[in-house]
C-alpha cells in the first residue's frame, strides 16, 4: 500500500504520538480495502476542536476526533480520503478517565477517525456494532486491548465512551 499522511501539530502537546506510530495504525486501518491512501491529520487544542465541531457538526464544545472525508466528484477515483483532526487534551484526558494508556486511547482514536473516511458510521446500532467490532480487531491486531467494554462485563472494567 502506498500511503501518504500529512501530521500537523498545532497545538504543543508533548503527549501527542510520533509520526511511526501513527502511519502504524493508519496503515492498519485502511488494511486491504485502498491500494493508495492521502490523508491529512491534525493535531488541535480544544479551542479550535469546538470551533470546527460547531461549525461543520453544530455541536458546542471540543470533541476528541472530528472526520472530513473527500468527496469531490472526478473523472478518475482519487486517492485523497480526507481529513482527521485530533483534540490532544481531550485523548489526554479520556485515557485517563477511562484507565487506557494514552498509546491505546492514541490509537484507537486515530483508527476510529480512518474508518470514518473509509465510509464507516455508528449512526444506527447496526452500524455501530459493525464499526466497533472493526475497531476491536485492528486494536487486538496491534497488540493494544479492546478500546470497548459492556456494562456486563466486570465493574472494575472501566466503561468506554467516545464523543464523536
Amino acid at each position: 500500500m502506498n500511503l501518504s499522511i500529512d501530521i500537523q501539530k498545532a497545538c504543543a502537546s508533548e503527549e501527542s504520538p510520533d509520526e511511526d506510530s501513527i502511519k502504524r495504525w493508519v496503515s492498519a486501518a485502511i488494511r486491504d480495502e485502498r491500494d493508495h491512501s492521502d490523508l491529512s491529520i491534525r493535531i488541535v487544542d480544544e479551542q479550535e476542536s469546538a470551533d470546527l465541531n460547531q461549525r461543520y457538526r453544530f455541536k458546542s464544545g471540543p470533541t476528541n476526533v472530528l472526520s472530513f472525508p473527500f468527496d469531490a466528484v472526478t473523472p478518475e477515483p482519487l486517492p485523497m480520503l480526507g481529513d482527521i483532526v485530533v483534540c490532544a487534551p481531550i485523548v489526554v484526558r479520556e485515557a485517563a478517565e477511562q484507565h487506557k494508556t494514552l498509546q491505546a486511547h492514541w490509537a484507537h482514536i486515530v483508527i476510529h477517525g480512518v474508518l470514518h473516511l473509509l465510509g464507516y458510521d455508528h449512526i444506527d446500532d447496526k452500524d455501530a456494532e459493525h464499526m466497533e467490532t472493526l475497531e476491536t480487531a485492528i486494536m487486538l491486531e496491534l497488540g493494544f486491548p479492546p478500546p470497548y467494554r459492556t456494562l456486563t462485563e466486570s465493574s472494575d472494567d472501566p466503561i468506554v465512551v467516545t464523543s464523536n
